[in-house]
């Protein structure tokens, strides 16, 4: 293989775990969501308020689960930041002159736009 077709298959695989993940999370919330619709039932037998303590809690661990998640992955990417941006790529000295300059950087602000969004919501 290749020496430049190495970091392409290992980034390609890594999308596709990644995306294997979060098909499985879709699952999950989809299980919940019907989990939760079938909590009618406690409303419609006269007990209201077991579906109320239930809901409660399931949105509460969620958001709590959640919101531990989103901390973390924003904490570990923040924290990498100078070292990722210390990858830029440079050509005779001149990052500007360097084959793939705006990409890494319009892929550098898109991190920095996620990052902020997430501590937005982590925040709310």
């Amino acid at each position: 293989m290749p020496v430049e077709q190495q970091p392409q298959d290992e980034m390609r695989e890594a999308r596709a775990r990644i995306a294997r993940h979060l098909a499985e999370l879709h699952k999950l919330h989809l299980a919940l969501a019907e989990d939760t619709r079938a909590l009618k039932r406690f409303t419609a037998a006269g007990q209201p308020r077991v579906e109320i303590e239930l809901a409660s809690e399931m949105l509460e661990q969620y958001l709590a689960t959640s919101h531990g998640f989103l901390e973390n992955m924003r904490g570990r990417f923040e924290a990498r930041l100078s070292l990722l941006r210390r990858g830029e790529p440079v050509l005779n000295g001149k990052p500007e002159n360097a084959p793939g300059h705006g990409a890494f950087w319009l892929a550098f602000s898109r991190l920095c736009a996620v990052l902020r969004r997430a501590e937005r919501i982590a925040g709310a």
